[in-house]
């Protein structure tokens, strides 16, 4: 049972588990559209190269409609990778179309050398595995398909003892080819799983296990950057007289009222950009709304409930933050231009000892 399980965490997964292959997907996706864009070129310049080469080559001149047909869907799959968006799944559905058309090729060169074995289409049973990640049952049902149609349609065409030797060769290879998949698969996606580790633990606060102050910076610039986005809040909390906390009562209780602070963010805000800018600053991001009044409720929220989660020693005493608030309609564009505006609607909220919170 635990050799069919492992089989299957293989086969399904790329040898990890179902939650975090899930995970890693999008990073896979945009693996697969990086080398597949610089594939695409290459099968460009491969298909030019033997179109013209066709027109002074006899031998190759059989085949110049398909080169010239290759070709030009690579002109057309080049354009395509152009407007479609890295982790989409039609960029990954336009790879598989391109592998079933090099399988296609393979076929036809195969179907116009009758007398000879087909070299060309298992070579790219060997090789077109090694350059996608997804799932290996994917790859299976692709290799074994191209393979079923080739010796079906190569069976009307070729004489037997040639077609004889092919089906030992494509049933062997398209087995290596599925082989080699699940062992490239395992491989890339484990140094994604080790990627994505060190990733973590740079953007990641020690303390509070926030996004840093380099994680929320560039997070922040990538929204900002982004055309189709003009609708954002952020908003800069530092809890108030933090000094005295330390003073009065250890930088011990100091860090956990750090903590509490931040798991309350962590907890409430877990879909927005949450993070500690530094000693007991924090910022959050909101998404997709500029609204002045949604700001307000947040911010009354915020500060309403730390004074009930965040506990001092002494039950007598609350802890307090103040709330600078910044609007994003698509002006700003970087993240240094929004918080300063956050930062100065942060020093008149700490004036304004009621309301506590002020919207730039």
């Amino acid at each position: 049972m635990k050799l069919l399980k492992k089989i299957r965490r293989y086969y399904l997964y790329c040898g990890i588990e179902k939650d975090e292959y899930n995970e890693l997907k999008k990073d896979a996706y945009v693996s697969n559209f990086e080398v597949w864009r610089i594939l695409h070129f290459i099968m460009f310049v491969v298909f030019f190269s033997l179109f013209v080469g066709s027109l002074g080559n006899e031998m190759m001149s059989v085949n110049r409609d398909y080169y010239l047909a290759f070709l030009l869907y690579s002109v057309i799959a080049i354009g395509l990778f152009s407007i479609l968006k890295k982790d989409s799944l039609a960029a990954q559905l336009l790879i598989y179309l391109s592998m079933s058309c090099l399988f296609l090729f393979g076929c036809l060169i195969s179907k116009n050398n009758p007398e000879h074995n087909a070299t060309t289409f298992i070579a790219f049973l060997l090789v077109t595995p090694m350059f996608m990640i997804d799932k290996p049952f994917f790859m299976t049902i692709e290799l074994g398909a191209a393979s079923v149609i080739f010796l079906l349609w190569m069976y009307a065409v070729k004489p037997f003892e040639i077609w004889e030797m092919d089906l030992i060769n494509v049933v062997t290879y398209t087995i290596i080819g599925c082989f080699l998949n699940v062992v490239a698969n395992s491989i890339r996606i484990k140094e994604f799983v080790l990627t994505k580790k060190i990733r973590i633990q740079k953007d990641t606060d020690a303390m509070t296990g926030l996004r840093n102050k380099g994680a929320l910076t560039r997070e922040i610039d990538e929204f900002l950057e982004d055309e189709s986005t003009d609708k954002g809040l952020l908003f800069i909390m530092d809890i108030d007289k933090f000094k005295s906390i330390n003073d009065n009562y250890g930088h011990d209780v100091g860090d956990k009222v750090i903590i509490q602070f931040a798991d309350y963010l962590l907890k409430r805000f877990s879909d927005e950009l949450t993070g500690r800018f530094g000693g007991d600053e924090f910022i959050l991001f909101i998404r997709n709304t500029s609204d002045e009044g949604t700001a307000g409720k947040i911010a009354d929220e915020i500060i309403e409930n730390i004074s009930k989660v965040v506990e001092l020693p002494d039950k007598g005493k609350n802890v307090s933050t103040s709330i600078g608030i910044a609007t994003y309609k698509g002006v700003e564009k970087s993240y240094s231009e929004i918080f300063k505006k956050a930062d100065i609607a942060l020093y008149k909220a700490k004036v304004d000892k009621d309301k506590r919170y002020y919207i730039y």
